[in-house]
């Protein structure tokens, strides 16, 4: 019997709902952690979820922002934000909970950063320091952690389509990445990595140029985990398939799968 986690951001999810309904109903992941909701934790839609056998906790924003844990098993002890140390409080980036009893899962959406000088980038790397800081404390704790989300960063070479041409860039600066692999070396694996540790697939495409027919792209969003949760590690793979669809989010689902339940 396995246990699956998926990470997505959806980009609106009023937008997008026909479509995670869908890609739920045919992939069944046990949980799906969801980013960029745009919407207030009270508009959420949570029947919709709950006729595929998912509960939800939820929190949401105005606009922007938004993140979102979908599960199979009973949701308890549900946190909001990075206990209280957010540089920004007004913005809805974080959520974790405990699943099942036995699975402490996360759903972050990482700032952007817009470019490097920017104040926005400034927020982006007191966030990453903040969000390590937390990582540790509840790593700590020994119980099996996973934190899925789009963490706005192309960790290495293998994880942009044209690493040379990013050089410096939004997503893929020196400060960035390592800001990525503090938070790692705090006890976290790339899920992904651990599987196909040489392939080069993206979890991202921009809008703009026919980046996603070209498969310009980059892996921005990841399943990371704890040791203690990677016993049984079985899969972990990217599905490209809801980018093609019509009106889509322009990130796509990543998945990470365990052998047991």
């Amino acid at each position: 019997m396995s246990w699956t986690v998926a990470s997505w951001n959806v980009n609106s999810l009023n937008a997008r709902l026909p479509q995670v309904v869908d890609w739920l109903r045919a992939a069944k992941p046990d949980v799906l952690l969801l980013q960029e909701l745009k919407g207030v934790t009270e508009s959420f839609p949570h029947e919709a979820f709950m006729e595929l056998g998912y509960s939800a906790a939820v929190h949401g924003q105005k606009t922007y922002n938004g993140v979102a844990i979908l599960a199979r098993e009973r949701i308890e002890d549900v946190r909001i934000g990075l206990d209280g140390n957010d540089p920004d409080p007004t913005q809805a980036r974080y959520i974790e909970a405990l699943i099942g009893g036995k699975r402490r899962v996360a759903s972050v959406y990482v700032p952007n950063g817009s470019e490097p000088g920017d104040p926005k980038y400034d927020y982006k790397m007191e966030f990453y320091k903040v969000l390590t800081a937390l990582v540790k404390d509840r790593l700590a704790d020994e119980e099996a952690y996973f934190l899925g989300g789009d963490f706005n960063v192309a960790a290495s070479p293998l994880d942009t389509h044209d690493p040379i041409g990013w050089q410096n860039r939004i997503l893929f600066t020196e400060a960035e990445r390592a800001a990525f692999a503090r938070l790692c070396g705090a006890g976290l694996f790339d899920t992904y990595r651990l599987k196909q540790p040489q392939m080069r697939e993206y979890s991202w495409w921009d809008y703009r140029d026919g980046s996603f027919p070209q498969n310009r792209g980059a892996r921005i969003d990841y399943v990371l985990a704890n040791a203690a949760a990677l016993a049984g590690l079985a899969d972990a793979h990217i599905d490209a398939a809801p980018r093609s669809n019509e009106r889509p989010s322009d990130h796509t689902p990543v998945i990470c799968s365990l052998s047991h339940g």
